[in-house]
């Protein structure tokens, strides 16, 4: 069996911690068993190994996430690269194509797709294991997780079983499909069981790799990726799902939650106060999450949600925190906190003066053993602070050790490049007319001992 995790997200509905670079998934905020603070991807793929799910696992993302990816669960994980954001089936039909002509699974190979982020228990991912039984034993072509709905919710699509029929593996003929219907309808189709669509597709390899072959089909998984974009940009419930002759649904019944608003993340957090957060005695169910390193002090708030972070501060009753998607483009700007696969950093400061000379000041962290790639800037130059650790910075393949107190000027057209022996952190202050990622000509070196 294999594990194909999708892990998109444009990063608006937890605005200010998340954004482009940083989506929903991947923000250290639930509490994991050892007490420590973890991510929602994090968490889910915890999940997978404890429930003895097995089957190698891939991440289906977009090449923004890589670094991220990375640094939050190590070089280790498998990822499928879509080179631009084009929905589900997309992402979907990349992943079956590399399984089988990049991993060489046979046609057979049981796969089972999933969102990378549902806030969910074990016994969800037992009832992937009965939707991957159901499959081998061809109960049907493709077989869904249907969840057991709590509300007549108008946020989902529902999937209604055949009428009287009796379950094979767990799993239940499917009826028809309803995408998001209003209330008064989604109480209508309660009354006939029917189930939400979790998003989980559990298929042989050959399958959906039969239907992807529709729009692309090659030899090489590369010349597959190098033809993304022929690929319809539809969901994988529009394309397959809602097409497929012969389609099953396991139910589930359990706690299975969306935390993609404020509202829905503040009910998990572990504690009402996150970072530097403060609360006076008269609040009542308000939350403060704070990634700035000054102080934030609410007092007399009801059911609000207070969040601070490089990029901006909302506060916003938590009824209404589901809408600020709608503002985000508004309010954007950069990234001013990135994680990479190298470390992280935080933007300090960014200025254009009045004759559009610009400065961007940064603070970065570099993990031990890990180095920013090697490379030079034709429109700016830099000056790097070292303020704690120790590591090896090379400027026109000269190489030094430096450590806390050193200061590296590097020129406009210099080659450069640091790595970190200990954990190493730096301020660096760039300057010119150009200060963006396009400023960057990335080079091949070897780090001497390497």
């Amino acid at each position: 069996m294999r594990l194909i995790l999708l892990s998109g997200g444009s990063g608006k509905r937890l605005w200010p911690l998340s954004n482009e670079a940083r989506s929903k998934q991947f923000l250290p905020l639930l509490q994991g068993p050892d007490g420590n603070r973890e991510s929602m991807v994090q968490r889910v793929l915890r999940q997978v190994s404890e429930a003895g799910l097995g089957g190698e696992v891939v991440l289906a993302t977009n090449a923004s996430q890589k670094d991220i990816i990375q640094n939050q669960l190590g070089d280790n994980i498998e990822t499928v690269l879509e080179p631009m954001r084009r929905d589900t089936f997309p992402a979907i039909a990349l992943a079956v194509s590399y399984l089988a002509k990049e991993k060489g699974c046979g046609r057979d190979e049981v796969v089972v797709v999933m969102p990378c982020d549902p806030y969910t228990e074990t016994g969800y991912f037992h009832t992937v294991s009965r939707m991957v039984e159901a499959v081998e034993n061809d109960v049907a072509s493709l077989v869904l997780m249907g969840i057991t709905p709590d509300c007549p919710s108008e946020k989902f699509g529902y999937v209604v079983p055949r009428k009287g029929a009796q379950a094979v593996c767990g799993a239940l003929p499917v009826e028809r499909f309803t995408e998001k219907p209003d209330t008064a309808k989604a109480e209508l189709l309660l009354k006939e069981g029917a189930l939400w669509n979790g998003g989980v597709f559990a298929f042989r390899l050959g399958y959906v790799l039969d239907i992807a072959e529709k729009y692309v089909k090659e030899d090489s998984f590369s010349a597959v990726r190098d033809r993304y974009s022929d690929f319809p940009k539809i969901s994988f419930d529009y394309e397959v799902a809602e097409k497929a002759a012969s389609v099953a649904v396991v139910p589930f019944t359990g706690q299975w939650e969306d935390l993609g608003t404020w509202n829905a993340l503040c009910s998990e957090l572990p504690s009402n106060t996150i970072g530097n957060s403060h609360l006076g005695p008269q609040n009542d169910n308000t939350h403060i999450v704070n990634e700035l390193s000054l102080p934030i002090f609410c007092d007399g708030l009801k059911d609000m949600v207070v969040a601070a972070s490089p990029d901006g501060i909302l506060v916003c009753s938590k009824g209404r925190s589901e809408f600020i998607k709608k503002h985000v483009d508004s309010l954007e700007s950069r990234p001013m906190y990135e994680e990479r696969r190298w470390g992280t950093y935080r933007v300090i400061d960014d200025v254009t003066y009045s004759d559009g000379y610009k400065s961007l000041t940064k603070s970065i962290t570099l993990k031990a053993g890990r180095n920013i790639s090697y490379q030079y800037h034709l429109h700016r130059s830099e000056v790097w602070t070292f303020v704690d650790g120790n590591g090896l910075v090379m400027v026109d393949d000269q190489v030094k050790a430096v450590s806390r107190g050193d200061v590296v000027h590097i020129r406009q057209g210099q080659k450069h490049a640091v790595k970190a022996i200990s954990d190493l952190t730096f301020i660096e202050v760039q300057s010119g007319d150009l200060l963006t990622e396009e400023d960057i000509i990335r080079l091949k070196m070897e780090w001497p001992g390497n």
